[in-house]
């Protein structure tokens, strides 16, 4: 079921990961962002649409991670777009097929429609369509050619996996020499445009209002300093105060912490 969380722009949220799609009205049809995950969920989704008298314009991927590159045929055949690197990078992995069991993907997925999205240019500052301006705020966090959307008429930011109350910072350590440095640099490009958002949209999660935008920057950020600097952790995401069902994020920060330290090591920066 879609809910309004500003004025022209709707969420669908998934039972997987909590998941949120993003629908933003247009003059032509809809925007529709990170489709969704399940498939009678995707329907669903595209049933709303055409309750509403509405079709689907444009669709969108923030990056190149599975559950964000789904889609349904009751959506119809409109055009998908990523930033050109997350375009580039889907074709990479996606050009011998996907192993759904290795990814831990849900027998109710659909993937006959995965990845099937066109590169903006290289210097493309927004989404091409009929509706609100919607800016693409580009990183290498998290994932390739990773988008947050600000529709800063509306008031809305859409960071993708970034500024979740239930997810941590996730870097990607095989993306560029220094996925830390990119997730600050991220970080800073997000607070460069908080005073401009009412609402935030994580691609998991909750909806936060105006006051969880710079509140939700600082944890991140906090928990990136922390990851860096060896330093102990002081997150309500990771270890008994996690939210239940999300109890496996703090062996992600295991994960990402044993990394970091070898990495450091390694390259003679250990702290």
């Amino acid at each position: 079921m879609l809910r309004q969380v500003a004025e022209g722009v709707l969420v669908h949220e998934s039972e997987f990961c909590q998941s949120n799609a993003v629908v933003v009205q247009g003059r032509g049809g809809v925007l529709v962002i990170d489709a969704g995950v399940l498939g009678d969920e995707l329907a669903c989704l595209a049933n709303d649409v055409s309750d509403s008298g509405q079709t689907v314009a444009v669709g969108f991927s923030t990056h190149p991670h599975w559950d964000h590159l789904l889609w349904h045929p009751g959506l119809g055949a409109a055009p998908r777009y990523g930033t050109a690197r997350c375009a580039a990078t889907v074709r990479d992995r996606l050009s011998n097929g996907i192993d759904a069991r290795r990814f831990g993907i849900p027998d109710e997925v659909p993937l006959d429609l995965l990845g099937l999205i066109t590169g903006l240019p290289a210097d493309a500052a927004r989404i091409p369509w009929d509706g609100p301006e919607v800016r693409i705020i580009e990183h290498q966090a998290h994932a390739p050619g990773h988008a947050a959307l600000l529709i800063a008429e509306r008031g809305v930011l859409i960071a993708g996996d970034m500024l979740s109350d239930v997810l941590i910072p996730m870097l990607d350590p095989t993306g560029t020499t220094d996925p830390i440095d990119d997730y600050l640099a991220a970080l800073r490009l997000l607070d460069a445009v908080a005073d401009d958002v009412d609402v935030v949209v994580p691609g998991h999660g909750s909806i936060g209002a105006a006051d969880q935008v710079h509140a939700r920057i600082d944890q991140d950020r906090a928990y990136v300093h922390a990851l860096r600097d060896a330093h102990a952790l002081s997150d309500p995401r990771v270890g008994l105060s996690a939210k239940p069902g999300w109890e496996w994020v703090t062996d992600v920060h295991e994960r990402q912490l044993q990394h970091h330290a070898q990495t450091s090591e390694r390259d003679g920066t250990h702290r």
